[in-house]
């Protein structure tokens, strides 16, 4: 590790200590070239596969894009935030879970679907009508016909 000060490349590790959340390792560093301190932090360095879109396109895996998809189809709706970022944060796992480089954008509009069937059924109609694509009142009522069916209980 360099030197932000001197440049050196002669550091030495003084301290290490796990972040509070247990992501990332924070350590205190000390240059042997002019004896300033610094400190660094260590992550693991996650690899989220390429989106293949509908067209072909490939694109980079946008965390940012699956929230916006929740917020829009949840907008009025009475779910809590942090509902919505444990839904979240279960696409993610189940999307490295696959170990695949590429993942086709259907794949992942399923898996938001299924969240969103969780969280509020409402929301699953909302977005569902976008994302099939509904073209006339039947397709509505066939969507709430089968949103009714996996109702728990």
């Amino acid at each position: 590790m360099k030197c932000p000060f001197c440049g050196s490349s002669d550091t030495q590790v003084v301290d290490t200590r796990l972040s509070e959340d247990g992501d990332s390792v924070r350590r205190r560093r000390r240059c042997s070239g002019c004896d300033k301190r610094f400190t660094t932090y260590e992550t693991a360095e996650v690899r989220l596969p390429q989106v293949v879109k509908t067209n072909g396109d490939r694109a980079e895996f946008d965390r940012e894009k699956i929230r916006t998809s929740f917020l829009r189809a949840l907008h009025k709706r009475p779910v809590p935030t942090a509902l919505v970022d444990e839904a979240i944060v279960r696409i993610l796992q189940k999307v490295l879970s696959l170990g695949e480089r590429e993942i086709d954008s259907r794949r992942i509009g399923e898996m938001v679907m299924t969240e969103l069937a969780r969280l509020d059924k409402v929301a699953y109609i909302r977005f569902a009508s976008v994302y099939r694509s509904f073209q006339d009142v039947e397709d509505f009522t066939d969507a709430i016909r089968e949103v009714s069916r996996d109702k728990p209980g």
